[in-house]
């Protein structure tokens, strides 16, 4: 009389859940491994959006013109691209130079455009009323300027901006000579004081009242509109 054969077990064979646990475990290590992949980057974008809280760094919208440059899922990026790179690392060395500096407090501000970092500078602290003589606080931030100058690859157009006032008293006609002389005071200022940089990295740009920060009814506004602005940004190879 034959045996009869005993009843098969229920559920996956014992090899099985051993298989399923150790695909498991892989499966969380590779995520792991991506989440340290992507770590830095996502710490580099929020660490850019954060240096505009400090130190006066603004990041605008303006259509071609400004781009921000905000944290994105790294599914869609998973990496910095050069010109964002290029862009944190030139806000966070300006940064580091100015920040400790109290005398530029309040004067000084920092803004990440398209292709570059600009730096501006109230007129205040650099020329008096009507002159384009530098007063002796603005050395400081010019030799900072200078620094950085020659320990990048970046070349800089200097812009004098004047408010919407006709100079009076002045030896310069017009706004226009005004504010291109007081950008050319800045540019053989920093010729002068380095002989490392040479004067085809630097433009000197009179750009008068035709682009103001903000419209010039009050005195407040057209103290805002009187600046000198330093782009720094990559030459083209």
């Amino acid at each position: 009389m034959e045996r009869p054969e005993p009843p098969a077990e229920e559920g996956a064979p014992e090899w099985m859940v051993t298989f399923s646990d150790l695909t498991t475990l892989l499966l969380t290590f590779f995520i792991l491994l991506l989440s340290f992949a992507n770590m830095d980057i996502v710490k580099f974008r929020e660490m850019l959006g954060s240096v505009k809280d400090a130190f006066g760094v603004q990041v605008k919208r303006k259509e071609a013109e400004y781009v921000a440059f905000s944290p994105t899922p790294y599914e869609k990026k998973s990496a910095l691209t050069q010109k964002e790179e290029f862009v944190l690392g030139m806000i966070l060395e300006i940064k580091s130079l100015f920040e400790s500096d109290k005398k530029t407090k309040g004067n000084v501000e920092v803004e990440a455009e398209r292709d570059g970092v600009l730096l501006r500078v109230g007129n205040s602290i650099m020329f008096k009323p009507g002159s384009a003589e530098l007063l002796p606080q603005a050395y400081p931030i010019l030799d900072k300027i200078v620094k950085i100058l020659e320990e990048n690859n970046v070349d800089l157009k200097v812009m004098g901006h004047t408010d919407d006032i006709p100079v009076k008293g002045s030896i310069y006609p017009s706004n226009w000579e005004l504010s291109a002389a007081r950008a050319a005071a800045v540019v053989r200022y920093i010729i002068s004081h380095s002989k490392a940089i040479k004067p085809t990295r630097l433009q000197a740009i009179g750009l008068a009242d035709t682009r103001p920060l903000v419209p010039n009814i009050s005195p407040e506004n057209r103290a805002k509109n009187r600046r000198v602005e330093f782009y720094f940004y990559r030459p083209k190879i």
